[in-house]
């Protein structure tokens, strides 16, 4: 970054709402928020922060992506971070005893393994909730790395919880099943539901019913798989569709957790989850 970026960058940042603005959608986080929600937490009207917004993106301190019909916008970290940088950089020359190591702490070469990963919730669909989504729910718990939280719900949740095959199965391969349940997917809907950053729907169809509407700023996508409450043939047969099923769901979720969130808008972002529903795709 050059001087002249960093003044733009300065002066874009040089006005209370846009400094309140900035700190909105830090506290969002990757998945930003939509205008109108922005207009409501800052309680200033639709064309000011139209305003606003335009000096930040003209500064490259947000962007944003059409939802719809809505906008959302997200800040730009990088941006936002070599912009600080540019003031510690010549620190004190460098001498961490001189300026208690504010040049290393803005450190912007690559990715810094001392900065605090987003974590992203994370609802896999399917009509029963009871294998599916109960598969992807305990994969991407454990290879998330805390990065990721998955819960798993259905539209008509089976009464008799999980299928016990599965159960074994997931137990048999190291997964902790003991919070795993069948559980409709109201329970993702109210204020006090968990914030959904990314749905995904296991099954062709959930029951016939349309899904609940999850928030603007959710990332959706459908990964059809085999119902394995279908699987016919001998105890063996199934056992080795149960495990296919599984490996399939696990190459998909290797996949998705590498995917460069921080470095993608949402339609790009959207458009990657989107293409893990080809198999053919995942080997390209």
């Amino acid at each position: 970054m050059d001087s002249g970026e960093a003044a733009a960058g300065f002066t874009a940042l040089g006005q209370g709402t846009r400094l309140e603005l900035m700190r909105s959608l830090l506290a969002a986080g990757p998945s930003g928020l939509p205008a109108g929600e922005i207009a409501a937490r800052l309680g200033v009207p639709a064309s000011t922060l139209s305003f606003h917004l335009k000096a930040l993106e003209a500064a490259g301190l947000v962007a944003a992506t059409r939802h719809g019909r809505s906008l959302v916008y997200a800040a730009q970290v990088a941006r936002l971070r070599a912009l600080v940088a540019f003031l510690a950089e010549a620190c004190c020359g460098g001498d961490p005893a001189r300026c208690g190591d504010l040049n290393r702490l803005f450190d912007t070469d690559g990715e810094t393994t001392r900065m605090e990963k987003p974590v992203f919730n994370v609802l896999f669909l399917c009509t029963r909730n009871s294998a599916r989504s109960i598969m992807g729910e305990a994969i991407l718990n454990r290879i998330g790395e805390g990065r990721f939280r998955a819960f798993s719900a259905g539209s008509a949740p089976s009464e008799s919880g999980p299928l016990p095959e599965v159960l074994s199965q997931l137990k048999a391969l190291g997964h902790d099943v003991s919070a795993l349940r069948s559980k409709s997917w109201d329970e993702f809907t109210g204020v006090a539901a968990p914030r959904i950053d990314f749905v995904i729907a296991l099954c062709d169809t959930l029951a016939g019913r349309l899904c609940p509407d999850f928030g603007e700023t959710t990332v959706t996508a459908a990964w059809p798989l085999p119902d394995p409450a279908k699987f016919t043939g001998s105890a063996t047969e199934r056992a080795t569709l149960l495990n296919e099923l599984y490996a399939a769901l696990h190459r998909r979720l290797g996949i998705f957790t590498n995917i460069p969130f921080a470095s993608l808008d949402r339609m790009a972002l959207k458009a990657r989850v989107d293409e893990l529903a080809d198999p053919h795709a995942m080997a390209r």
